[in-house]
């Protein structure tokens, strides 16, 4: 048998970070087996289903490199399909045309809260005979089985059995005539030739419905399992007041996608101890049967802890485009300027691409601003003449490499019997503005030579126009 799985979001809002596990799960699964992963937009919905929720999804499967094998698949394009089906189980009996009014159904609905009985319907136009009422379009229902059990042979959660006494005949077709989602997902499972479907646990109550549709229409039954859901850190369940953003709101805030992926998958996931995981590790490791029945607690710390260590040893190479896509957002010309290069300094001081675009800003334009603290704690009078000194060797270098400005700035030092922080910490408020940046000679390096003059020249002004205002 050949694995097939699927992700099939509803496009009626973001993609969020509960999604993108149950997404990770299904590839994981199918590339673990050499199956097919398959995007499905289940935009039944017209209402509430929306081209801009449609192009998050794309853009957040994209941006993760979860990359589909088969689709997107829409089932609005699917509708003929549908009708073809609901027809089909019309004539051969296993559904049936309902003309309950709202009135009805709301009454029905009172009287069983009323008596604490469960709401259901009652099964009123099942054998329905004679004329059916003129002027009412019905919807159309599902013959549910009146006993027997169903039996989900859960993949994470064992064995689950319900009585077919707890379900009542859903509607499978509006009164419009478009499919409602139990119809849709069956009729998509079974000609996509699904074997595992793996989604959230808020869908189980789902399952023994489609899995009873599935068997009126004959059709093969795919293995399910349910992922438990993702609380929040106060143990509800993840909202948006827990940050539970679209997924291209961690792009924004400058995360890498592995290191999303790779803490989302340890949510309800474990192998040993093990924290930090390859994408082919997970493909070769993971395991449904590994995966914890209770939900899982997002931690935001762990999250940023993870990213700072992608950031730490994932080549720079790989890094570039996302601190590129960090510097587009701040209209940052980065032409000229190898991006590895700033990776390769700043990546053991930031904990997010965000941050790391954010303070290398320095690294780009003629001028900088100046920290007004810094500046007046570093740019002195009594350090006019070394930095005079050395804006003067820096012009006449052949060479500019750190290496070779080490050993500049170095010979100043020595020059005017200076410790090395003395004139590297106002050299370094000279060309970035502020007191912090990586080691002096890197930062001038990558800053270049008619930056690194331009802006000692800058400094100098402000110490000058200081010595004369004293």
């Amino acid at each position: 048998m050949t694995v097939r799985t699927r992700f099939a979001p509803s496009p009626t809002g973001y993609l969020h970070v509960g999604g993108v596990r149950t997404a990770l799960f299904s590839w994981l699964y199918a590339r673990k087996y050499d199956g097919k992963f398959i995007l499905r937009i289940e935009d039944t919905d017209r209402e509430r289903s929306t081209q801009e929720s449609v192009n998050a999804i794309l853009d957040g499967m994209a941006w993760l490199d979860l990359k589909e094998d088969e689709g997107p698949f829409y089932q609005t394009h699917r509708f003929d399909r549908y009708r073809e089906v609901i027809q089909q189980l019309l004539d051969e009996g296993k559904a049936y045309y309902c003309y309950c009014s709202k009135e009805r159904l709301e009454n029905l609905r009172n009287e069983q809260m009323a008596n604490k009985e469960k709401p259901r319907y009652d099964g009123h136009c099942r054998n329905l005979q004679g004329t059916p009422p003129a002027g009412v379009k019905p919807v159309i229902r599902f013959k549910n089985p009146l006993d027997g059990e169903v039996i989900i042979k859960d993949l994470i959660k064992g064995t689950v059995i319900v009585s077919n006494t707890e379900l009542d005949d859903l509607i499978i077709a509006r009164s419009d005539g478009t499919p409602t989602y139990n119809l849709t997902v069956v009729v998509d499972d079974w000609d996509m030739q699904i074997s595992h479907v793996i989604r959230g646990d808020d869908h189980l109550n789902n399952t023994p419905r489609q899995i009873n549709i599935l068997q009126a229409l004959g059709a093969p039954l795919p293995q399910y399992a349910h992922v438990p859901m993702i609380l929040g850190d106060d143990g509800q369940r993840l909202s948006k007041r827990h940050g539970a953003v679209s997924v291209l709101n961690y792009q924004e805030a400058g995360y890498l996608p592995h290191a999303l992926l790779n803490y989302l998958v340890r949510l309800g996931w474990s192998h040993g101890d093990q924290e930090i995981f390859s994408l082919q590790e997970l493909i070769e490791l993971f395991d449904l049967a590994a995966v914890n029945g209770k939900p899982s607690a997002f931690d935001h710390d762990k999250l940023l802890w993870l990213n700072q260590h992608y950031i730490k040893t994932t080549s720079p190479e790989e890094i570039v485009p996302h601190l590129q896509y960090q510097f587009d957002k701040l209209n940052i010309n980065t032409d000229g300027v190898n991006l590895a290069d700033i990776v390769n300094v700043q990546a053991d001081r930031a904990k997010t691409l965000k941050e790391m675009a954010e303070t290398s800003l320095y690294f780009f334009g003629e001028t900088v601003e100046y920290d007004e603290k810094a500046t007046k704690k570093h740019l002195r009078p009594v350090v006019f003449e070394p930095l005079t000194t050395l804006c003067e060797k820096f012009e006449a270098l052949q060479t500019w490499d750190a290496e070779t400005l080490h050993e500049t700035i170095n010979a100043v030092a020595t020059q005017y019997e200076l410790k090395m922080p003395k004139i590297a910490q106002p050299l370094r408020v000279a060309v970035t503005g502020n007191s912090m940046s990586p080691s002096i000679d890197a930062t001038v390096a990558l800053i270049g030579k008619d930056r690194t003059i331009t802006r000692l020249k800058q400094a100098l002004a402000i110490i000058e126009q200081r010595m004369q205002e004293a």
